[in-house]
């Protein structure tokens, strides 16, 4: 069993990430986005890369094999698409996107993202499957559902170009909203940090389970 992880974004960033690159439904988008950040100058790239350690990690130890999207939290890409044909190469089980929202101030919670309407098969039934099992990971470890984006901690969306160009079962999670008080308090703990990457390995591992895979 293979998952690949994308934390969200780059360590670094120059005029390179505004190059166009496909979307997966006709359009173009820039390679890469630089990020949220919290009130405290938090990064959302930092909190990614931290949060996918975790979760590569505890998925090591259940037996589950890795790979991370970019190698360490210092360097500039890849693009978003480059992220996808990445993941596609690896014919993973599972694919995992790790970021966190810039939203309102006064909205809190996660969401999960998933590709719709739907481009193929995977996207179709297995990814809105994964990103229900996510959801109610993720609200059964007590992290709340987002009260200002999505419905019920789920997102059905056309924009995000990994979703759209995956092959496989993907879903992406903000975990959280940076510019909450609350959410970034836990976003910047490394107990907080923990609790999202235990949630979204049990989301992992509960998917995989309900696809007849051995952890």
């Amino acid at each position: 069993m293979v998952v690949f992880i994308d934390p969200g974004h780059n360590g670094s960033n120059d005029a390179s990430i505004s190059r166009q690159v496909p979307t997966g439904r006709g359009g173009t988008k820039d390679c890469q986005a630089s990020g949220t950040a919290s009130a405290a100058g938090y990064q959302e790239h930092t909190f990614t890369w931290d949060t996918a350690l975790r979760v590569r990690a505890e998925l090591t130890a259940l037996g589950v094999r890795t790979a991370l999207a970019r190698a360490n939290d210092t360097g500039l890409g890849p693009c978003v698409d480059e992220r996808a044909s990445m993941a596609n190469a690896l014919h993973p089980n599972a694919i995992l996107s790790i970021h966190a929202d810039g939203g309102p101030p006064s909205g809190r919670g996660f969401h999960v993202n998933y590709s719709a309407p739907p481009l193929n098969q995977a996207q179709a039934g297995p990814s809105v499957q994964y990103a229900r099992i996510m959801r109610d990971q993720m609200q059964a470890s007590g992290i709340p559902p987002a009260n200002y984006i999505g419905q019920n901690g789920l997102y059905g969306r056309s924009d995000l170009a990994g979703l759209n160009l995956a092959q496989y079962p993907s879903v992406l999670v903000e975990c959280g909203n940076m510019k909450n008080p609350a959410d970034s308090a836990l976003m910047q703990s490394a107990e907080g940090r923990q609790k999202y990457a235990d949630a979204m390995v049990r989301g992992v591992a509960g998917f995989l389970a309900s696809q007849g895979q051995a952890r």
